[in-house]
């Protein structure tokens, strides 16, 4: 809902039409026409940070999409946005599971899973999303 003008800030105004699908106002003060802001599709919060915590454990923007089911172009928008930056490693490659808890349970029940590389679990709606890091074997 509108409650001031843009130009002057008066509260005084009236409709004046429709331009394009949405309502058009005329300011009596100034004579300026507006319209009403248009209110954006916003990704929840714990998306973006998701998306960002998965791009800094070094999952690509395509991958990141695939998962969360959010655009490759808005997670890139979100990096530059908030200037993050990945750290640059030569030595150390990640590799990623999609699991639900009897999965994961059984993943970590086996020793040969735990040795030989870095490993951290997030949470992903009713999943869980592990993610490995083993060092290049040459």
């Amino acid at each position: 809902m509108i409650e001031f003008c843009p130009n002057c800030g008066s509260n005084q105004y009236v409709k004046s039409g429709v331009v394009k699908k949405r309502q058009r106002y005329k300011c009596k003060k100034c004579n300026y026409y507006f319209t009403v802001n248009k209110m954006g599709k916003q990704i929840d919060a714990y998306y973006v940070n998701k998306a960002l915590q998965l791009y800094l454990e070094g999952l690509s923007y395509r991958e990141i999409e695939r998962i969360l089911g959010i655009s490759h172009v808005s997670i890139m928008n979100w990096v530059k946005k908030y200037n993050i930056k990945r750290p640059y490693s030569f030595e150390y490659h990640s590799t990623y599971k999609i699991l639900n808890a009897v999965e994961l349970a059984k993943y970590f029940s086996e020793v040969n899973n735990l040795e030989g590389a870095g490993v951290i679990v997030t949470e992903l709606g009713d999943k869980y999303m592990l993610i490995k890091w083993e060092r290049f074997k040459e």
